[in-house]
């Protein structure tokens, strides 16, 4: 950049030139096809470089073998409600088979799924506290944003599941999440998994969200088994 004052100063013809060094001073005259000298700095900065590159990659693909691992070992997920299950038992009355097949409907028509699932569970301690069990098996590429669009399909329908937080998913990993919503009798958990071959979602009226998904856990290593 030019600085704007020397264009105001003169140049003092009577002054002697200033000699910088006896020896000449080369810019452009160098020969354009000789290799360019490397100092020891630039050497090791290349080097440096490239060391970074390669551990880029081998980050990159162990991030995508993992990946890939784990849709090979979740995606082939079958679930089964059995007549028991974490000390409940299926209720197959007329009223609850009616509630679950809602349910599982609903979700089938919002999610494509290659197979749909509903139950109604009795705590044999307490009748109020029956776990409503709704969910499907399929493909999934991104679990937890699955998971979220279920959440958000059962806001539209009970109302909007509030401090939606994760929870431990347990040994069969993926991703679960827990909430709480509205509903007849006062706010109830709401909790659910998702991993590359399922999706579920539960409601626990009369429960704590802690504990409805300390039992969502044993519920879902009951019911979910894959190959």
């Amino acid at each position: 950049m030019s600085d704007p004052h020397l264009t105001a100063r003169h140049l003092d013809e009577g002054a002697p030139p200033v000699n910088l060094t006896d020896e000449p001073i080369e810019l452009g005259n160098r020969d354009p096809q000789a290799a360019p000298e490397r100092t020891p700095a630039a050497g090791r900065r290349r080097r440096v470089g490239i060391a970074i590159l390669a551990v880029l990659a081998l980050t990159g693909a162990g991030a995508l073998g993992a990946w890939g691992w784990r849709i090979a070992e979740q995606k082939d997920t079958q679930i089964a409600t059995p007549d028991q299950v974490a000390g409940l038992t299926r209720d197959d009355s007329e009223r609850a088979v009616s509630t679950a097949d809602y349910l599982r409907s609903g979700l089938a028509a919002d999610i494509e799924l290659d197979t749909s699932f509903g139950a109604v569970y009795q705590d044999p301690a307490d009748a109020r506290r029956s776990v409503l069990l709704f969910g499907g098996t399929t493909l999934l590429w991104q679990p937890e944003r699955d998971l979220e669009s279920l959440f958000g399909l059962m806001s539209d329908e009970t109302g909007a599941v509030a401090g939606l937080r994760d929870v431990s998913s347990g040994r069969l990993g993926g991703v679960m999440k827990c909430g709480s919503t509205s509903g007849e009798g006062g706010d109830f958990a709401v909790c659910g998994w998702a991993d590359h071959g399922s999706v579920a979602i539960a409601m626990f009226p009369f429960r704590p969200v802690d504990n409805a998904a300390e039992l969502l856990r044993q519920i879902r290593e009951t019911v979910q088994t894959r190959n």
